[in-house]
């Protein structure tokens, strides 16, 4: 006897009442800055203003003497106590994740070390350089001010063409052409051939901007260190608080056990809280240093500038395609922008597995790259590197389209993958074990009525207005995957007015 599965399990399909609501709407919220221990201290932060500088000296004897201030902590001061790097690990892991190389081709990525606090050279603006502790959050916020840091400025990169450029600047002396990742996937022949035998060629460019998520709960975070049991406690919202344990357990040289992370209500995430931020090991060595509860908590203005930060692609594909729209081949060279450290590769490997989107490309060749600039490093955000790729494919499509004289819809008709074609493997080596992207094409336009579309366009006429439609299909593969699936994938289309 066959279950359905709305019986078998009994939330699919099915709405499940939101219980959390109720909390969060009548202020009984539990997020990283209403926490307050006994005894608690304020932290300020100082912060370069320069995007690549070295660092002359840091004179705190001033802010040192200022009233309340009980410590006032430098790049030096974290090395003389042994401090290491957050050791982000960026580099995409899963058995389904497209897998990133050094340009040299193996595993071994140099990510850029990432310092609680810069020592000898800042390579962002923004970057942390003192750290101001005191007794109340002013008295933190006044020495902050009074801490003189003489810098003396070096030559800089801030965008990914500059930081390709022959003789670019480089951010790291370790990596002098600013490329720690370039990683070729597809079939670079088979692609070449498919281009060689094609009617039409339609190529493109694109530079998807940076953004920065600004959550309504700005970075906050409280650490205490319990001499007597050498334990520390964190309070910091994250997007996962096993990762910030093992991490920040690395940086102050201690067992995981040691540390207890608490993470309760995180106003906003989105992968932007998904890394630990520096300032989540500083109160902890803070905690420790002056033997009292440390916490510190954003400002929006610094938000802006030191928050990981999302997006930043360029990506440059052509499509190689019949004279009746039949796709043939693709090539893309996609470069990520991942600032002064790889915080995370997960926007250039989730992307890269996806360039094909929903659409059964025979060939393909794709160039893989990450880039360091001076600038705050770039994190997973919304979907970590697939709305990029997404743009570049669907734009591509509706440019085709028109330079062939073919209907955008009936283009992307004819280069759906099936869903007989499940699971499918895309040029590129990504698996797909599910997708019914034509049907859900077909969903889409008739809720938006597309059939309607010429009277509204008329209508909007006279009064006026120009009334367009936007047509996009995606996959993604979703976070609830089966243990033993190839990639799973989640198909939307989505029409905009």
């Amino acid at each position: 006897m066959t279950i359905p599965l709305d019986i078998a399990f009994g939330a699919i399909g099915k709405p499940l009442q939101r219980k959390e609501d109720q909390r969060l709407v009548t202020g009984q919220g539990r997020f990283s800055d209403d926490f307050h221990l006994d005894g608690e201290t304020h932290a300020a932060v100082v912060r370069s203003p320069h995007p690549h500088a070295r660092i002359v000296v840091i004179d705190t004897s001033a802010a040192r003497d200022m009233p309340g201030v009980l410590a006032v902590l430098t790049g030096d001061d974290l090395l003389a106590d042994g401090l290491k790097p957050i050791a982000h690990t960026p580099l995409p892991s899963t058995k389904y994740d497209m897998k990133l190389t050094a340009t040299d081709g193996s595993a071994n990525v140099f990510i850029g070390p990432h310092h609680l606090l810069a020592a000898g050279r800042v390579r962002y603006v923004g970057e942390a350089v003192a750290l101001v502790v005191a007794e109340t959050k002013a008295q933190a916020l006044d020495a902050a001010e009074a801490v003189e840091v003489a810098y003396e400025p070096l030559p800089f990169v801030a965008s990914s063409e500059d930081a390709l450029k022959p003789g670019a600047p480089a951010v790291w002396d370790e990596v002098p052409d600013n490329t720690p990742i370039e990683t070729w996937f597809g079939d670079k022949d088979k692609t070449d051939r498919a281009f060689a035998q094609a009617d039409h060629v339609t190529a493109m460019d694109f530079h998807i901007g940076r953004v920065t998520a600004v959550p309504m709960e700005l970075r906050s975070s409280l650490g205490h260190y319990d001499e007597a049991t050498g334990r520390y406690t964190l309070y910091a919202g994250s997007g996962g608080a096993v990762r910030q344990k093992q991490e920040m357990a690395a940086v102050l040289g201690v067992k995981p056990d040691a540390i207890r992370v608490l993470s309760y209500d995180v106003g906003g995430n989105f992968g932007s809280r998904n890394r630990p931020y520096p300032e989540f090991g500083m109160v902890l060595w803070a905690s420790r240093k002056t033997g009292r509860p440390a916490k510190y908590t954003a400002t929006r203005s610094e938000a802006f500038i030191s928050d990981y930060q999302g997006r930043d692609l360029i990506t440059k594909v052509s499509l190689a395609l019949r004279k009746d729209g039949k796709i043939l081949g693709m090539r893309a060279d996609n470069v990520s922008n991942v600032g002064a450290m790889c915080v995370s590769l997960s926007p250039l490997g989730k992307g890269s597995g996806l360039i094909t989107g929903s659409y059964d490309i025979p060939a393909a060749s794709l160039r893989s790259r990450a880039v360091f600039t001076n600038t705050m490093p770039t994190n997973a955000y919304r979907s970590s590197g697939r709305p990029e790729v997404t743009y570049a494919i669907e734009r591509l499509l509706d440019t085709a389209a028109a330079e062939l004289g073919i209907d955008r819809i009936r283009i992307r008709r004819k280069n759906l993958v099936r869903p007989k074609q499940m699971p499918y493997t895309n040029a590129v080596g990504a698996e797909y074990d599910s997708g019914t992207y034509e049907s859900n094409m077909d969903l889409a336009m008739r809720i938006a009525d597309v059939a309607g579309l010429a009277a509204r366009r008329r209508e909007a006429k006279k009064r006026g207005k120009l009334l367009g439609l936007g047509l996009a299909n995606y996959v993604e593969p979703p976070s609830a995957r089966r243990a033993s699936a190839p990639t799973s994938s989640s198909s939307r289309s989505v029409l905009t007015w």
